[in-house]
């Protein structure tokens, strides 16, 4: 690289802090047991610890407002009002009416649901997605400016000696994810959306911000005309605004792709800086190539915010050779892809993964000083990464190999048919309309948890451990059996997490001890590594699913997690492609399936939950890039059962009306859906591709400890009957009971199977 010295930005940087106090110390908000302000001093403690690794890593361009207590889609609704009524009239003080419209409040001041969650773009994040009436006003408060959350973060670095860029989602993508409930659109708010942003970026500048990122990742969908207007428009008026009245430098954010349909129209905004992904956006090199604005600073993603291996510094001093062609040194700022949110924050607290293999990763911090390197580019630094990659890291298993290469068309074909398979398992299982049954796992109370670490730390034997979990199980079969469910489950009191369970018995995965990663809320997931080829090693569940079923005549289902899921919910191999590890997993947990029905399983549950979680963000890249090998990846895991043997998914919080088709051709027997908190949206679409797959849409939110009424099942119940066959319709919460309290599962599901009774 020429002899300039790169500055460096961050995108975003994980808040759940370093030991996800910030998710123990909300849980004790909700519960009562800590105050506000004890809340408030936890997240305060995470925000400074953040910004100080970021200053002492010498990062160029820190942001604040990065933060959020549940979601940062929530916090702008919040910032400009764009909040439903029902939640401001629960009367609860702002931060509870936030947490209300999160998660759902159920008490003295009121009953409401919460607002619907969606996953954020391709990653295992989930947003809260605001709702817009055509009553709602967006404007930015400027009577309590100085305590909204912006201002009020940005002076709390200031405070701390740190000089920040205040983050924002920006307007263009804020509205494209709202909802809209009547008949004003998009395009009806954005001229209200543009002047409530500018008040808030002159509020800032006047407290001191001389740079403010507005993250437009919406940007890197497909983009019709109206989308590029909508944007076009807003951003004229809000750059219009602002810069009328003050010399605040704006950079546009983009990430988790390229921006090729709006590309020109960014360019001519005169932006200060507009930030591209050079990781996930496949045509943001050839944009570069055609313009770029002369005094522009481009931020180039080129260190990969979503996953954890180290980056190859000469590869990038080559794309950043390349970029320069184009852009001149003195212009470039190396940053991160997108969010470091996506990764856990340090591999420092993984003692017990060896150096040999430490070394090869690079979690939040690690990437901080990746950048700092890459900027500088001292030749030590680059000398001694090139070692790093100098020999080959891992090898290939002969026996995956060859059973992959072994594959034929036929093992991707269940046979017989759908309709002629449904018939036999009716007959066989002669089960009632609106079957009731779960989605598998039931509460992990505090006993349970406690035995699992016991026996993890060895202070109890194997026998004690899995003699508490068939106490456990008997217990679970015993109170499904009261409550009247018809196809029970074993309550998965062994299982930890629906991929870290699995992957602790797959070779190839490689486990953390503490590389917790936010997927919404309080809710922190531990995705495992691939480190290799993937192959099981023995049974996985059998003995658990046996057990359970010796204990009950009625049917007990397999739980098992599928294959698209376990790699979209790991950190991925960059060495191979994507499909061929997920046929790796598909091949183990056909064993696994196979296992199961050869020891008596007669319905097999094999979980897609995360199956559009990959689904590339462009519409033309959805088969060649991805459905082409995810569905049949699936359907490798259950095409050698008998016809008698019913194979169950499950999927949540995504949009799948638009690959339903694709669904159905998974050849599942039956699926259930997440739907209560998307007002069961989803109906319309199955009906409309005349879904010939069994399905159970959710009849109530399992994210919120609300407990829903047996009315309002039943009318959730006639909605779904108006869409589908009552002979093909099963009833069930929306996703597993594993978050939730025993008492509110309890009376949950006792209206569930009353409502379903009505019902028949």
């Amino acid at each position: 690289m020429a002899n300039v010295q790169l500055k460096t930005s961050v995108i975003g940087f994980p808040r759940i802090g370093k030991n996800r106090e910030l998710k123990f110390t909300s849980e004790k908000y909700f519960k009562g047991e800590i105050s506000r302000e004890q809340l408030e001093q936890t997240a305060k403690e995470i925000r400074g610890y953040g910004w100080k690794k970021q200053q002492d890593a010498g990062i160029s361009f820190i942001p604040s407002n990065d933060f959020s207590f549940y979601d940062n889609m929530l916090d702008t609704a919040f910032l400009f009002g764009a909040v439903s009524e029902r939640y401001k009239n629960l009367s609860l003080g702002e931060l509870d009416a936030y947490f209300a419209a999160a998660h759902g409040y159920q008490g003295e001041k009121g009953d409401v649901k919460a607002l619907p969650m969606k996953k954020w773009f391709n990653t295992n994040y989930h947003y809260i997605v605001p709702e817009i009436s055509d009553s709602t006003k967006i404007v930015f408060d400027a009577s309590c400016a100085a305590k909204s959350k912006p201002v009020a973060e940005f002076n709390e670095a200031k405070s701390l000696g740190i000089e920040t860029g205040p983050s924002l989602i920006g307007p263009y993508t804020f509205l494209r994810f709202a909802t809209y409930t009547g008949e004003k659109k998009a395009k009806d708010f954005a001229g209200d959306a543009a002047i409530a942003y500018g008040n808030l970026l002159l509020e800032l500048y006047k407290n001191g911000a001389r740079w403010v990122s507005l993250c437009e990742s919406a940007l890197v969908f497909d983009m019709g005309n109206e989308e590029k207007n909508l944007f076009e428009n807003i951003y004229k008026k809000l750059l219009g605004f602002v810069r009328e009245k003050s010399e605040l430098k704006i950079l546009l954010q983009t990430y988790f792709g390229d921006i090729r349909d709006v590309y020109e129209t960014v360019c001519k905004l005169n932006f200060d800086g507009i930030g591209l992904d050079f990781i996930e956006g496949k045509k943001t090199l050839d944009l570069i190539k055609k313009s770029f604005p002369e005094k522009t600073l481009l931020f180039a993603g080129i260190v990969n915010g979503k996953n954890i291996w180290r980056s190859d510094y000469a590869k990038k001093r080559d794309l950043i050779s390349k970029i320069a062609e184009f852009v001149p040194y003195e212009n470039i700022v190396v940053s991160s892809s997108c969010s470091l949110l996506h990764v856990p924050y340090t591999t420092g607290q993984e003692e017990k993964i060896s150096a040999d293999i430490k070394k090869h990763f690079a979690f939040a911090e690690e990437k901080l000083y990746e950048l700092k390197e890459i900027a500088l580019g001292e030749e030590k630094d680059f000398e001694k990464n090139a070692l790093l990659f100098a020999s080959e890291r891992v090898f290939k298993t002969d026996s995956v190999q060859k059973a992959l290469e072994n594959l034929k068309d036929s093992d991707f074909e269940r046979k017989p048919d759908f309709a002629e398979r449904e018939k036999i398992q009716h007959a066989k299982f002669n089960l009632p309309f609106l079957p009731t049954t779960t989605i598998g796992s039931f509460p992990q109370t505090k006993d349970v948890r406690a035995n699992r670490a016991a026996y993890k730390n060895g202070t109890i034997s194997k026998e004690q451990y899995e003699e508490f979990n068939k106490k456990k199980i008997k217990e679970c079969i015993k109170l499904q059996e009261e409550l009247g469910l018809d196809v029970l489950v074993h309550g998965e009191f062994e299982r930890n997490d629906m991929v870290e369970y699995f992957g602790t018995q797959l070779y190839g995965y490689i486990f953390t001890r503490n590389a917790w990663v936010q997927s919404y809320g309080t809710r922190c997931v531990k995705p495992p590594i691939i480190w290799s080829d993937v192959a099981r090693r023995d049974s996985m569940t059998v003995s658990w699913s046996v057990f359970a079923q010796k204990c009950t005549k009625k049917i007990v289902k397999g739980m098992l997690t599928g294959p698209v899921t376990i790699l979209n919910w790991s950190f991925p191999r960059e060495d191979i492609s994507l499909r061929e590890q997920a046929l790796q997993i598909a091949l183990a947990i056909r064993e696994e399936v196979l296992d199961l029905e050869k020891n008596g399983i007669q319905i097999i549950q094999i979980d897609e939950a995360a199956l559009r979680e990959k689904l590339p963000l462009r519409r033309s890249d959805w088969h060649c890039e991805y459905l082409d090998w995810a569905i049949p990846a699936f359907r490798l895991v259950h095409s050698g059962v008998k016809p008698e043997t019913q194979i169950h998914t499950h999927m949540c919080y995504s949009e799948f009306n638009d690959i339903i088709r694709d669904i159905d051709d998974m050849d599942a027997d039956v699926i259930t859906f997440e739907a209560s908190r998307s007002d069961l949206k989803i109906l319309d679409a199955l009906k409309k591709a005349d879904f010939r797959t069994e399905v159970g849409p959710g009849v109530y939110d399992i994210h919120s400890p609300r407990v829903p009424s047996k009315d309002e099942i039943v009318a959730a119940l006639k909605k779904m009957l108006e869409k589908v066959p009552a002979e093909k319709l099963w009833v069930n919460p929306d996703c597993g009971l594993k978050t939730r309290g025993e008492e509110e599962t309890v009376l949950s599901l006792k209206n569930l199977v009353a409502a379903a009774k009505e019902m028949r």
